[in-house]
């Protein structure tokens, strides 16, 4: 088809816990929550990288260990969401260690009873091509 994107597999290592993965969590803070609160728990995000060997890089709203913006879209299609936070991950494996760590564990419990609303999504990025 003309126009069309397709994406392209990553052979044998995007079936396999093999490969690149992006940890994604999308957050709204609660009612009350200081600037300030929120910007101690993005730094406490963002330190795990120094602390969790499989967690490769944290980026968020407006980039590395920066997260003071919201939600900028013009599409108003965030449904209440106003913080992204992406963690990069070498495999799937690497997520589970993650997820499994006493520092995330520490952490989460910290983070999420903050968080009115929270949606987490781990996929494998696609290189896509356009079809001729």
């Amino acid at each position: 088809m003309e126009g069309s994107v397709m994406a392209e597999e990553g052979g044998a290592a995007a079936s396999s816990s093999g490969g690149v993965v992006k940890h994604i969590l999308l957050g709204k803070f609660k009612e009350g929550i200081s600037q300030e609160e929120i910007d101690h728990l993005i730094q406490g995000y963002a330190n795990l990288v120094n602390h969790i060997q499989p967690m490769k890089s944290f980026t968020c709203n407006k980039g590395t260990y920066c997260c003071r913006g919201k939600d900028v879209s013009i599409e108003n299609l965030n449904q209440g969401f106003t913080h992204v936070f992406e963690s990069t991950f070498e495999s799937t494996q690497g997520v589970a260690e993650y997820i499994a760590h006493p520092l995330h564990v520490e952490f989460a419990n910290k983070l999420l009873p903050q968080l009115e609303k929270v949606l987490v999504v781990d996929y494998k990025p696609a290189a896509a091509k356009l079809a001729l």
